[in-house]
């Protein structure tokens, strides 16, 4: 079961990363106007969560990308303030947008789950 949450998170956060650059202005809306380099950041985000969710394949880099994952989770909760307050996701159910909040806590549980 171990080894099925563990490729289940991988491949979640290369999918992830990937669709940064399939969608781009999806992510881009997602940016608080406050934060500087909107574009890079995207990219850097989405960059980051291909290489932490490969690294996650390897026991060498594992726990260095569940710690990163964690860290990542972190960084981009401004982001998940930002959908609900903002009111640029009008299709997105109210509800969706305030579940990510505890499925944010579920996936920083899930990371750390992987950093020993």
């Amino acid at each position: 079961m171990e080894k099925i949450s563990l490729y289940l998170q991988s491949a979640f956060y290369v999918w992830a990363g990937v669709n940064h650059f399939r969608m781009p202005k999806f992510y881009l809306k997602m940016m608080p106007d406050y934060l500087p380099m909107h574009k890079q950041l995207v990219d850097w985000s989405g960059i980051a969560e291909i290489i932490l969710g490969i690294g996650l394949l390897f026991e060498q880099t594992r726990s260095f990308s569940a710690w990163g994952i964690i860290m990542l989770l972190v960084a981009v909760f401004p982001a998940n303030v930002y959908m609900l307050s903002s009111g640029k996701f009008p299709k997105i159910p109210k509800w969706f947008l305030y579940a990510r909040f505890p499925l944010q806590i579920i996936a920083i549980w899930w990371a750390y789950s992987f950093t020993k």
